[in-house]
């Protein structure tokens, strides 16, 4: 009776990590950055760009939060000196699509939207990220989803070095990440084919 209880109890948390309703839609590293070889971080804050339309400072200071312990969790120490810049990107679409990032011709500093395509980012992207990554495609949006893009960046070189998104189904047209559990799973699954992992300690 116990082994069959055990078994139904693994079965049961099978198919709740198999429903999660949050979904990694991308994750790309770039110029064969080992980001192993950063020991510190820095999280993005409102004092050096304008939060995403839509997002409170409740709901900035939760994502944060959990990209921090994330960070933490895989032995990088949070300083605010730290080269590696971590941006926070929202967007929300009714429709699958992809665009450049950035329009044929358009200067890398034009701004957060491009032409008027999302993501926003807290700081402008175009600042970071050069003209010669004209043909990448960012991802603009999922039908009736939210997406939450985690940029990682060399500011002091400019160079970006990884960039992954995650996707959920919004409600009523909801363009926030509100819920604090829901938060944390999503920054979990952003961080989920992060090249450097977990601690031991940390490792479910």
């Amino acid at each position: 009776m116990k082994k069959i209880n055990y078994l139904l109890g693994l079965l049961c948390l099978f198919l709740l990590a198999g429903c999660s309703p949050y979904s990694l839609v991308q994750d790309t590293v770039y110029n064969s950055a080992d980001l192993r070889d950063y020991s510190t971080f820095r999280i993005i804050t409102p004092g050096e760009g304008k939060l995403p339309p839509g997002m409170t400072m409740v709901t900035y200071y939760n994502i944060a939060a959990a990209i921090r312990e994330q960070m933490v969790d895989r032995g990088y120490t949070e300083d605010p000196s730290a080269p590696l810049l971590i941006n926070i990107g929202l967007t929300v679409k009714k429709e699958i699509a992809t665009e450049p990032l950035l329009p044929p011709g358009a200067y890398p500093c034009g701004g957060p939207y491009y032409g008027g395509y999302g993501p926003w980012f807290m700081y402008p992207r175009g600042y970071y990220w050069p003209d010669y990554y004209s043909n990448a495609q960012v991802i603009t949006g999922i039908y009736r989803e939210g997406v939450l893009t985690m940029d990682m960046v060399n500011i002091d070189t400019k160079t970006p070095l990884y960039s992954s998104s995650v996707a959920t189904i919004l409600d009523n047209g909801d363009t926030q990440f509100r819920d604090l559990a829901g938060i944390v799973q999503a920054v979990d699954v952003l961080f989920s084919k992060y090249p450097v992992p977990l601690l031991p300690q940390y490792r479910k």
